[in-house]
């Protein structure tokens, strides 16, 4: 495992990879994968080593995310932005289970919350202590599947589900505030005899704090996200959703991300 420290440069590593795949002929699901990269280090960092753990990332549109954090993190030794959307490619538009150490193909949204409950209660029932965490957005939970697995894992009481919401705050067509907001997320979260906790998703510490307050019960993770982060002219605008960039812009982007990491360090 990377350590919590080392986390940081390789979301910066990460987001380098986004930003190129951005750059290539097909384009991809930008702006979603930059907010849920942390998100998917920590996760896969944690959880990935152990086979009898799942993370499945059920917002599939951000497989670039996904790609590039398997990448930098070791998990695989071919660069995704090398090869992402060739026709002859394995790197898909979303995730493709035949990638190592992606188990499940996701795409239509709200299913990679029931694949990952599907592994929760198979390990419980065969007495493991494996343990599934679905990664998905605040947009997806328009889909009733979403709601429709926490009410069976609530009464099966799975408390080796965790699920982490990417929460941008905007969708495909705009803010999810204005197209179906939901009044008082927490407590509709609560309401499944889940503990549910809000944080940062950019903070790898805090991550962390969130990951280890699970007790008996399954979790729930709002994690407060930027669409676009790292890359200021996206940050926060719901165009960025799916963007095909130039390479100019890729090497100018890029080299803003560098720069930000080396003021930090400073």
């Amino acid at each position: 495992m990377t350590s919590l420290n080392e986390l940081p440069a390789l979301a910066r590593q990460a987001r380098e990879v986004i930003i190129d795949i951005a750059a290539s002929d097909t384009g991809c699901h930008i702006g979603g994968s930059l907010s849920v990269i942390d998100i998917l280090l920590y996760t896969l960092n944690r959880f990935q080593p152990d086979p009898r753990n799942c993370v499945v990332l059920s917002k599939g549109h951000a497989a670039a995310a996904l790609y590039s954090a398997l990448y930098v993190l070791g998990y695989s030794e071919r660069n995704p932005a090398l090869e992402y959307g060739r026709s002859d490619s394995l790197y898909t538009g979303h995730p493709n289970h035949h990638i190592p150490n992606i188990r499940f193909a996701t795409g239509s949204l709200g299913h990679g919350v029931g694949y990952a409950a599907g592994w929760a209660l198979a390990q419980r029932q065969g007495n493991s202590s494996g343990i599934a965490v679905a990664i998905g957005g605040d947009g997806e939970l328009q889909e009733g599947l979403c709601w429709e697995v926490l009410q069976v894992l609530s009464a099966r009481e799975a408390g080796n589900f965790i699920y982490v919401i990417d929460n941008n705050g905007a969708q495909n067509d705009g803010y999810v505030r204005d197209i179906s907001p939901i009044a008082d997320i927490k407590a509709r979260f609560a309401s499944y005899h889940m503990d549910v906790v809000e944080i940062d998703g950019h903070d790898f510490a805090q991550l962390e704090q969130a990951f280890n307050a699970r007790q008996n019960r399954g979790l729930i993770i709002i994690a407060n996200t930027l669409k676009g982060k790292g890359v200021p002219e996206l940050e926060g605008h719901p165009s960025c959703h799916y963007a095909k960039i130039k390479l100019h812009q890729a090497i100018k982007w890029k080299r803003r991300l560098h720069d930000a990491v080396s003021q930090r360090g400073m």
